[in-house]
């Protein structure tokens, strides 16, 4: 509609409305005239919104101070950082106005000569001319901005920019008569040097470059303020044509080194002559700068992780928490926009003295490739009471671009939603949740169980597991277990052991207590509950791992990982970020007492090679099956940190690897201890709480005699008293009769640990009491077990004629098979 009514009005009213509007602002506002071409401009809006200008956010870790801010990374989708006047040579500003509006101080926002000039043009139907003065440019930089803001991504923002920037005809004019009235209002609200600082943060200086301290850092390296006559002439000069007079394409046939950027050196002296024009600059300064070659520093701002080196993947990592959070945004893609264009000072919780000794220890010990094999290894340490990830490093370098197995961009350290892996199953770390489940069900860590390699009978009321279940021991020869206490079983980490305290608790439950302890798999899908689970089949991330344990150091409290300490906006409001989420997990006697049992495991256990012995901690190892995945997870009060070395894709059994001078079994080991000394020497590290006596007492029942019972009958009844049976091979001789039970170890009548084993032996009906000949003769003695069908062995000590038998062997009223040998001593 616009266009058609400029159309209509013509050229000479059109010009009219220019020249009569922009003679001073008091005019345009004024209704003097009173024509309808005036009521036409009045009729537009003369209030511009000037919103924040799009600006790079910079993301920060501190040093190994702890207090200095180091930069970590930069993201942005227009490389800019706004500056205050202060901060911009005086150079930019003069060359600025003597080359764009050399009566920029003079006008009230439109220039009427350059602007008619423009008008002319463009009623001739050429395209959009020139003549805006620097309010008016001001005005379209932040109609472009506004447009490219708000657009979904880049491409779209281009489009909208292209097409408002491009438009002649009559749309031409519509754009130049908004921009006026526009530029109007906004001098009214601003002042002369706040409008030239705005157009100086704001222009466009090729490719991604915008705002005049960007620029000086990428072209030359230095800062505006720091900018000399030279620097600057050449930045401003771009202003006109910033992608064809760019001066970072040296290859450039037209404007590129070999010629000395000869488009850009002639715009540059154009501006250096208009400088010198208007009397910005001495004679000698301007013969000194046309004469001077222009001669680029290119510095490449650090845009994206990948500059970050070992800490590219706590980078990658902190953008995802970014991504994944509601309080950037309503959606992924809104939130990364305000990454990008937002201007944000992000603070991160990676603590540099950490960080170092992780990345140290794992590329001091694991390549980055091994011919042949697809192998790596990764280590996080997290805060227990805040959540806080300290450290993130692992043995691959970080790509977005870059392949071959040196690279990766996946971060095995987390989940796949945070830019991390599918997991790699946990092995024996994941005890750690039948373990406290099992003391969540009442029972003591110094109950005995029977590890006895055999078969289990499960049980899952969640419904995938359960049933009859033949675990094994690891190692090569699989380890028969035995009879033992959890703790012991702990502490070498016996399968058949946990499977035993499995036996008596209900899987889903235990996979409950995982969730409740932050625990889940990699790749989002609800844990497994079959009856391996509870031996680490679940693939999960070391974040979740060392989450979990750092819980049981923290008195049951669970803390969900966070990476972001603090987010500064431009204007230095802090703004909200993700928080970590502290809750009661499990009962804090139920953590004390787990603790308890895990502090043996470093101490004398499967972990002691990873104990740097610098303060009280606990631990668990794990190992997937034939080694494909292994794992250390230890904490002190203070600082948990959870190590996996293991396959990326393919199977190399790690146990029979040797990498870089040690076994890959034991790598997880190396990497370790050191990240924990380090870790242990900056937080320390208390005692643990003391355990829960409730669950730590050890219960003794008596045994009950089931000598002649059925095996079915005497089972049925130590079981109920609180024991595991086992039923010895074979028979042995007896006088109870064929089939059942002869006797017991520990034998009825005595007491022994409550899930402690009883072993029952059968009879074969063909045993002969042995009598009780304690107290007699040496010779009446043999003389008894003799007529009873016994060899009889005399001990010399009977020789004496006062001797009397003090032991036998078997003892009396025991059954022995006929003609064996009984012993007697008289000692």
């Amino acid at each position: 509609m616009l266009g058609g009514l400029l159309g209509l009005v013509g050229l000479s009213a059109a010009a009219g409305i220019l020249v009569t509007a922009a003679v001073t602002p008091a005019l345009a506002i004024s209704g003097m005239g009173a024509s309808n071409t005036i009521k036409v401009f009045n009729s537009l809006p003369d209030f511009l919104e000037i919103t924040p200008l799009m600006e790079k956010s910079t993301v920060y870790v501190y040093d190994t101070d702890g207090k200095t801010p180091v930069q970590l990374a930069q993201f942005y989708d227009q490389n800019r950082q706004e500056v205050q006047w202060d901060q911009i040579s005086q150079f930019f500003k003069d060359a600025a106005v003597a080359k764009e509006d050399n009566r920029y101080y003079e006008h009230g926002g439109v220039d009427i000569i350059g602007t008619s000039r423009a008008v002319v043009s463009n009623a001739l139907g050429q395209n959009v001319q020139g003549g805006s003065s620097i309010t008016q440019q001001y005005v379209k930089n932040t109609l472009v901005q506004r447009c490219v803001s708000d657009a979904e991504s880049v491409e779209e923002g281009e489009k909208c920019a292209t097409a408002y920037t491009t438009a002649d005809g009559s749309d031409g004019m519509a754009r130049k008569l908004k921009e006026m009235r526009y530029a109007i209002g906004l001098e009214k609200k601003y002042s002369k040097d706040e409008i030239l600082r705005g157009y100086l943060n704001i222009a466009h200086f090729g490719g991604v470059t915008y705002g005049v301290e960007s620029a000086s850092q990428y072209y030359f390296g230095v800062s505006a303020k720091d900018a000399n006559l030279v620097q600057a002439a050449t930045i401003i000069s771009m202003v006109t044509n910033p992608n064809t007079l760019r001066i970072d394409r040296p290859d450039s046939e037209t404007n590129g080194a070999a010629n000395g950027y000869a488009e850009t050196l002639a715009a540059r002296n154009v501006t250096l002559a208009a400088m010198h024009t208007y009397g910005k600059i001495t004679d000698e300064q301007y013969n000194e700068a046309k004469e001077a070659p222009i001669e680029p520093r290119i510095t490449e701002p650090q845009a994206g992780c990948e500059p970050s080196g070992g800490a590219a993947f706590f980078c990658d990592y902190v953008i995802n928490e970014i991504k994944n959070s509601p309080a950037f945004g309503e959606n992924p893609a809104d939130r990364l926009n305000l990454l990008k264009r937002g201007g944000l000072d992000i603070y991160t919780t990676l603590d540099m003295t950490v960080q170092h000794a992780a990345e140290e220890s794992i590329y001091g010990k694991m390549p980055t490739s091994i011919d042949g094999m697809n192998v790596a290894a990764a280590a996080v340490t997290v805060q227990p009471g805040t959540g806080r990830i300290l450290a993130m490093s692992q043995s691959k370098k970080f790509s977005t671009s870059q392949t071959g197995g040196d690279f990766t961009q996946v971060n095995y350290n987390t989940d796949k939603d945070y830019g991390g892996s599918s997991g790699f199953q946990a092995g024996s770390s994941w005890k750690l949740f039948t373990l406290v489940n099992w003391l969540e069900n009442g029972n003591s860590v110094n109950a005995s169980v029977n590890g006895l390699k055999r078969s289990f009978q499960m049980y899952d009321s969640c419904g995938f597991g359960g049933g009859t279940w033949d675990p094994k021991n690891a190692g090569e020869g699989g380890y028969k277990g035995g009879n033992m206490t959890v703790r012991a079983a702990t502490e070498r980490s016996v399968n058949t052991a946990y499977a035993a305290m499995a036996s008596q608790l209900d899987l889903c439950e235990i996979s409950k207590t995982a969730e409740a302890l932050g625990a889940h798999r990699a790749d989002g899908k609800p844990l497994q509950t079959n009856n391996s689970s509870i031996l680490g089949t679940n693939e999960v991330s070391p974040l979740t791992m060392a989450t979990a344990y750092a819980a049981i150091a923290n008195g049951g409290v669970l803390c969900t990982p966070v990476a972001i300490d603090k987010i500064v906006d431009p204007e230095g409001t802090e703004l909200a970020k993700p928080e970590s989420t502290c809750s009661q997990a499990i009962d804090e006697g139920i953590a004390a007492t787990a603790a308890y049992a895990l502090q043996g495991v470093m101490t004398r256990g499967t972990g002691t090679a990873s104990n740097p012995y610098e303060a009280p901690i606990l631990g668990k190892t794990g190992t997937a099956d034939e080694y494909r995945h292994t794992w250390i997870v230890d904490s002190t009060t203070k600082v948990t940190t959870a190590v996996w070395v293991g396959n990326v894709e393919g199977f190399t059994r790690l146990n029979r690897t040797v990498i870089k001078g040690t076994n890959g079994g034991q790598l997880r080991h190396a990497i370790s201890r050191p990240i924990m000394d380090a870790a242990i020497n900056k937080y320390g590290g208390d005692a643990f709480p003391a355990p829960d006596p409730d669950l730590t007492k050890v219960v003794t029942r008596a045994i009950s005699d089931v000598s002649g019972m059925s095996v079915q009958e005497a089972t049925a009844q130590l079981e109920a008293s609180g024991f595991d049976v086992n039923v010895a091979d074979g028979e042995v001789p007896s006088s109870v009769e064929a089939g059942r039970v002869a006797r017991s170890d520990p034998a009825g009548g005595g007491r022994a640990t409550l899930g402690s084993t009883i072993t029952l032996y059968v009879s074969n009906g063909q045993g002969v009491a042995v009598p009780d000949v304690i107290g007699d003769e040496p010779g009446d003695a043999k003389q008894e077990l003799e007529g009873a069908g016994f060899a009889v062995a005399v001990d010399g000590s009977c020789t004496a004629d006062d001797a009397r038998v003090t032991s036998q062997n078997p003892g009396g009223n025991t059954d022995g098979e006929p003609a064996s040998t009984v012993s007697i001593g008289c000692g």
